[in-house]
């Protein structure tokens, strides 16, 4: 069974710093690319970030040098650093496996105050 747990959401004020986890399980971790989505009420899901199996990561432009994923195989999991929080940031934010299929955790709610 296939399990990506996402944590470390909350509420921050604007331009302070948050980190998501997310912890996968029944995958063959490191030959998935990861990524990590956000939705915002209103609005479709979009990407925030990728990485992929080798470690390239690309980000939308909205998050470019504010956000920074990585990964760590050994603990199977991928994390969303965050810095410089905005209003518009604020959403559910997803983790997402690509592996040869595609799977989804179940979110963690990011608030960033102004």
């Amino acid at each position: 069974q296939v399990q990506l747990v996402e944590s470390g959401g909350g509420l921050v004020q604007a331009g302070g710093s948050l980190r998501l986890s997310c912890a996968a399980s029944g995958i063959i971790f490191s030959i998935c690319a990861m990524g990590w989505f956000r939705q915002a009420p209103g609005k479709q899901r979009e990407l925030v970030a990728h990485i992929t199996s080798s470690s390239t990561t690309t980000y939308a432009d909205s998050v470019k040098a504010r956000f920074t994923i990585s990964r760590d195989n050994a603990k199977n999991t991928v994390y969303l650093e965050m810095n410089s929080l905005k209003a518009e940031d604020k959403a559910v934010y997803y983790c997402n496996a690509f592996c040869t299929h595609v799977y989804w955790g179940q979110g963690t709610q990011v608030t960033v105050s102004s």
